[in-house]
């Protein structure tokens, strides 16, 4: 078992010729098995069945200050619970294939469901306390500072159910969904790809999809989708139960539609998303369909195979980037826009906070997890050189600064919603992208940038749109009964050849391909948060080239504010207004911008 003090959790590794960082989690536990650990458990349990005692049954007689005092007892048993999945978690993302980091995993997520089901009275009392009661008791000051947290909670109310169903959910999500996405993450985990006689994870082969050799990546392309292939029966079983199980849990909750949840949990509302959507959908032809027919006509044809969607551009060098100069080129141009905000990025390279190399067992992909506020986050990316590494980079970084100074709202309104999550990240891509664009001299290099650029939007924007659009067929199919694979692939293709368009060319290999994206399956409908994210940030770049020397403080504030915030607010001191149509379509408006300077250069 890999624990935090190991060489490869507090060590840099080298990896092809560069040395790449490894976190050190000791700054949450020291270890598994440390009697530090053992002891927080220990105090959280205590605490918890104490509090329960106390407070059960007698919220609502309570007056502000003593509320506000309990809410506070709350909040610190609760970030010491959120400590130590924090820790669980990571150390298994470091590693999904060791047996015992998965049980000492699963083993945190059990005792600490079970300690927290003496805590889950607690807003389900909240939230039955009437409003004219409460106003009464937010007229004390120190229960005013959790009015965000009440707001929030209190917007699931028409959703509550009765105390015991409640807790009957909450103590079987370890044995129902939150079972399953462990079963599809060490699924993925485990699968080995075949090529030229070595085994690579699904980070590995997914790279080679932009490799500059065409043969690799159709090599690539054909291994992956045999791998997935052979495990489709698996994919496709987890994804039927878990649709169904939201379905159920749906349906007792009252929501309308499979999306509304999660639009509820973003504080976000239906009309916005589904303008969202539609945006973008109707937008397809001018984007995605015109610039990969552009890039067909790069590559001598009218077509482009899909393993070739995201290929380097046939005159770009295809370079590969150091760590080091991945890091400066981040921090520089996050310290162009704000000194401020490059400092508390810095803290990142000069801890070990990141996690970089790639390696078997090792969650694929990139995230950020905040942890709590007492800490600070971690950065989990699989780094290989390539110039969208150091994109992924520079978005993971933006959510690591956004969650440093969001923690000072505390425990329970550090969170962002998942729409506005990914502010600081895209925002973070543009800075470094516009700073690379900037030292492009050669007209080949700046439209291999450019062209490397639309293809991240599109990718954030478009792909994730279809995604979303994929989720929504998917999930009202399964209320009609259980989906075979094909139907589910079927799905997938139809929903792929909308959004990108004529100019790609699909084979049946790529019909598994919807097997490997993990957002399906850990939080359903999360990816439109990327394309709305996108958009904001698009519409918020340009107001910030407009502005006057105060962008960057405003900015910052709206980092700062967390969770206490909702769009509507957090957008209004720049102008902006999400529920406005027009909103989206400047969003949209600079990717098409980006596609007519590609075509202007031939």
């Amino acid at each position: 078992m890999t624990d935090s003090t190991s060489p490869i959790a507090a060590s840099a590794t080298t990896t092809g010729g560069q040395t790449l960082p490894n976190w050190d989690l000791s700054d949450l536990f020291p270890s598994p098995e440390s009697p530090e650990l053992r002891d927080a458990l220990n105090k959280a349990k205590a605490n918890a069945q104490a509090f329960q005692k106390e407070h059960k049954g007698g919220l609502a007689d309570l007056d502000g200050t003593g509320l506000a005092a309990a809410i506070a007892s709350y909040e610190a048993i609760d970030e010491v619970l959120g400590r130590v999945m924090s820790y669980a978690s990571l150390l298994y993302a470091g590693d999904m294939g060791d047996a015992e980091i998965a049980r000492f995993y699963q083993g945190m997520q059990e005792e600490v469901t079970a300690i927290s089901s003496d805590l889950l009275f607690f807003t389900l009392e909240l939230n039955r306390i009437e409003e004219s009661a409460l106003a009464q008791k937010l007229t004390a000051v120190e229960l005013a500072r959790y009015r965000p947290w009440l707001r929030d909670i209190r917007a699931f109310r028409p959703h509550q159910l009765d105390d015991a169903l409640e807790k009957l959910l909450h103590e079987k999500h370890i044995t129902g969904r939150a079972a399953w996405t462990r079963l599809f993450d060490e699924t993925m985990a485990a699968l080995r790809f075949p090529l030229d006689g070595e085994d690579l994870t699904s980070a590995e082969v997914l790279n080679l999809l932009s490799d500059q050799d065409g043969e690799v990546r159709k090599e690539a392309a054909v291994c992956l989708s045999r791998v997935l292939g052979d495990n489709l029966r698996v994919f496709t079983q987890i994804t039927n139960v878990l649709a169904k199980d939201k379905e159920i849990e749906d349906k007792w909750r009252s929501f309308a539609r499979p999306v509304s949840s999660r639009n509820l949990s973003n504080f976000v509302e239906d009309d916005v998303v589904d303008a969202l959507a539609t945006a973008v959908t109707e937008a397809f032809p001018r984007l995605s369909h015109r610039y990969y027919k552009l890039k067909a006509g790069w590559f001598g044809g009218e077509k482009l195979d899909y393993w070739d969607r995201n290929a380097p551009l046939p005159d770009d060098d295809d370079r590969l980037i150091g760590w080091d100069q991945a890091v400066a080129t981040v921090l520089d141009a996050y310290g162009r826009f704000s000194p401020d905000l490059a400092a508390v990025g810095q803290r990142f390279f000069d801890n070990a906070w990141i996690d970089a190399p790639v390696r078997p067992g090792k969650a694929p992909g990139a995230f950020a997890h905040p942890t709590v506020p007492t800490a600070h986050p971690y950065l989990l990316v699989n780094y290989q050189g390539k110039t969208r590494d150091v994109m992924t980079l520079a978005h993971e970084l933006g959510h690591g600064v956004h969650q440093v100074l969001a923690g000072q709202q505390g425990h329970l309104m550090a969170d962002t919603p998942l729409t506005l999550a990914e502010t600081a990240s895209v925002f973070g891509e543009m800075l470094t992208f516009r700073k690379l664009l900037a030292e492009a001299k050669e007209p080949r290099q700046r439209r291999a940038m450019l062209a490397s650029k639309v293809e991240d939007m599109l990718n954030t924007v478009v792909r994730q749109v279809a995604f979303y659009e994929f989720e929504r067929r998917l999930h009202e199919q399964r209320r009609k009964g259980e989906l075979l694979a094909e139907e589910i692939c079927d799905i997938w293709m139809a929903v792929q050849k909308e959004s990108l368009g004529p100019a790609i060319r699909f084979n049946d290999d790529y019909r598994v391909f919807w097997t490997y994206i993990p957002h399906f399956i850990h939080s359903p409908f999360y990816v439109y948060a990327y394309a709305f994210g996108d958009c904001l940030v698009n519409s918020l770049y340009a107001v910030y080239q407009d502005a006057d020397a105060g962008f960057a403080a405003k900015y910052l504030e709206m980092l700062q504010a967390g969770g206490t915030l909702r769009h509507q607010e957090l957008l209004a001191p720049f102008g902006l207004d999400a529920s406005d149509a027009a909103f989206w379509q400047r969003g949209l408006g600079v990717i098409a911008g980006f596609i007519d300077e590609l075509e202007s250069m031939g």
